[in-house]
């Protein structure tokens, strides 16, 4: 979604400056307009590292951790702390790490949720540690956000892995968009197939969003129908990659849509 919007900007103005405004990964200013736009990279909203036991002991050591991610879920990532005091729009998006077992294995290299700087007890799931992380991300994104500020949290980006997950062989084939009954294939909850996160993730961001100051740019149906817009084989990688989105493509309908919904907010503020 970054990488479509700078293409799009930088066809109305080439005057750019490049930095890393508020620690961003990458930022870009069209000095022409003062317009600002930065991708603040962030797997799990919250700080997360490498956990190892402490020799002298400790409450998970006690119930035989060896191993592990600790996730302070009350505290937020540095690349984007900064985010909600420097920009006037912020867009947030997390999903696809929570349930990345290739990372966070569940019973090798587990999550393990801190708060307050101490061990959530007992050790609890990722589901519940995310509802927790999007808790304490809103609560600190209201008390820093600029007055006036804009906040969104855009929806999952589905995967469209078929015959397997992407280390198991799994493809994307397809030449053209899918029809709903195949979306309901692909998708349903009740099928609990491989592309189930999208949707799983959204039931998480969607009951942590109501009733809050945030709105929501859902992305993931109408992506939903679109397994064949993604690099596959041409992505370069030793698999196919169904998940990232070809470009020109997608992404960049899904910013018309955001560009329409900002202009939808800003009539009602």
């Amino acid at each position: 979604m970054f990488v479509s919007l700078f293409c799009t900007l930088r066809q109305v103005s080439s005057d750019v400056k490049k930095w890393h405004p508020a620690k961003a990964d990458r930022g870009f200013t069209f000095l022409q307009y003062n317009l600002t736009i930065a991708y603040h990279r962030t797997n799990l909203l919250a700080r997360y590292g490498r956990w190892s036991p402490n020799a002298s002991g400790g409450l998970l050591e006690s119930l035989g951790y060896k191993d592990g991610y600790r996730v302070d879920v009350d505290v937020p990532d540095s690349k984007w702390a900064e985010a909600p005091s420097f920009h006037d729009v912020v867009i947030f998006n997390t999903g696809h790490w929570w349930v990345a077992p290739a990372k966070f294995d569940p019973v090798k290299s587990p999550m393990l949720f801190f708060k307050d700087g101490m061990p959530v007890m007992p050790p609890t799931t990722p589901d519940i540690g995310l509802d927790m992380v999007l808790q304490h991300m809103m609560t600190y994104v209201d008390s820093k956000m600029r007055p006036g500020g804009i906040k969104v949290f855009r929806t999952q980006s589905p995967r469209h892995f078929e015959g397997g997950d992407w280390d198991q062989g799994g493809s994307c084939p397809r030449v053209k968009p899918l029809f709903p009954e195949e979306v309901r294939q692909l998708f349903s909850l009740e099928n609990n197939g491989t592309n189930v996160e999208a949707r799983s993730i959204n039931i998480h961001l969607e009951k942590a969003m109501k009733g809050s100051s945030f709105h929501i740019l859902n992305i993931t149906h109408m992506s939903e129908y679109r397994a064949d817009a993604h690099p596959a084989k041409a992505g370069g990688k030793k698999h196919d990659d169904c998940m990232h989105w070809c470009l020109p493509g997608l992404t960049d309908t899904w910013n018309d849509l955001f560009v329409s919904y900002l202009y939808t907010i800003k009539s009602h503020h």
